[in-house]
């Protein structure tokens, strides 16, 4: 199978690539990536000179030249996405322009083409805000609370009304908050990862109760290639982590990971509308297609930290430019940041 990857120089999109193309069996690769800030070659460069490997750079808005390089292929698995919840507030423009308009335009061609499966990866925080306790399963209604979560869901909208009238071999996944290898350290675990490392104040929003299923990306990838391969036209299927954990608690658990003190953990202002729940319940992937997760937290961020121990001049590329700017505004100015956007909400800015 020739598989079409959108957004493969990003995080999930590089550590799925290298996932199917590690396993030695008939697979190819077409990796379709824009190289906005999050999308790096540098995450591919293990299997850059694999001949069953093809890179090209391109908009997934541009729809000539998104049929001219997924002709030949059999399948897309999309993860293209702008996909930061801080920046759909600040910005909402692009992820509106990309998650929308880009999937609409995959459909378009990918039915033009007569593609046999359409992945289509998107997230648990279409489901919303939850209530204490609960978890979300795939008929779970979608109540986005960000602009970031709204535009996945109205993709993910477009994927089944694209299945239901013109018989669209389309599927989607929705994973809980990845982790691992090559991640933006915009990201809260690569961010505080990469803080502790240097030292840095670890920046955590609000009272930090806020609370997160954590997947390792390997796990994500291994479901992600199980719904390509076996999942049933038309279905959704939830991918999540076996671990339930507050920000502030896993932050903890990094830092003693590390060796750091809990000094360094550092009160920001939370974010407008930020949820405090997302939990999956992931029955059905397990029930129909044999996945389960396999990775605990614990050894997942070991492998995780010890990762960025050995790649800083992978760090020290991303941490230039843009990011530095990105960093400096919604971190180190954090409140008059907010401020532009928001007159409610009770400063909390301080130590634990």
């Amino acid at each position: 199978m020739k598989i079409f990857v959108t957004g493969g120089a990003g995080f999930i999109g590089s550590n799925f690539i290298r996932h199917v193309l590690g396993l030695g069996r008939n697979y190819s690769v077409v990796n379709y990536d824009k190289l906005t800030y999050a999308g790096n070659l540098a995450n591919l460069e293990s299997i850059g000179k694999n001949p069953k490997y093809q890179f090209v750079r391109g908009d997934i808005c541009d729809a000539a030249a998104v049929e001219a390089a997924m002709r030949g292929c059999e399948a897309v698995v999309h993860f293209a996405a702008e996909s930061h919840v801080d920046r759909s507030i600040y910005e909402p423009a692009p992820v509106i322009e990309t998650n929308i308009t880009g999937t609409f335009i995959l459909l378009q061609v990918s039915r033009k083409l007569n593609l046999q499966r359409f992945v289509h990866i998107s997230t648990d925080e279409v489901y919303g805000d939850l209530l204490p306790g609960t978890s979300a399963d795939e008929s779970s209604r979608l109540q986005p609370s960000s602009p970031y979560s709204a535009s996945k869901a109205a993709s993910d909208l477009l994927v089944r009304s694209y299945v239901r009238t013109f018989d669209f071999p389309g599927l989607i996944t929705r994973s809980s908050n990845n982790y691992g290898p090559y991640q933006f350290p915009e990201k809260f675990l690569p961010l505080l990862i990469t803080n502790a490392l240097d030292d840095k104040p670890l920046p955590i929003y609000g009272d930090g109760k806020q609370q997160r299923n954590w997947l390792h990306v390997d796990d994500n990838c291994r479901g992600i290639l199980a719904v390509l391969e076996r999942g049933r036209i038309g279905e959704v299927y939830n991918i999540g982590g076996l671990d339930v954990e507050e920000n502030l608690s896993i932050a903890r658990r990094l830092l003693r990971l590390v060796g750091k003190p809990e000094t360094l953990l550092s009160s920001v202002r939370d974010r407008p509308g930020h949820d405090r729940r997302y939990a999956l319940k992931c029955d059905k992937i397990g029930r129909e297609l044999g996945w389960t997760p396999s990775i605990l937290l614990d050894d997942g961020l070991r492998q995780t930290i010890d990762w960025y121990k050995m790649n800083v001049e992978w760090i020290a590329g991303i941490r230039g430019g843009e990011y530095r700017s990105y960093y400096e505004k919604y971190y180190d100015n954090r409140d008059s940041s907010l401020h532009a956007i928001t007159q409610s909400g009770v400063k909390s800015s301080g130590k634990f």
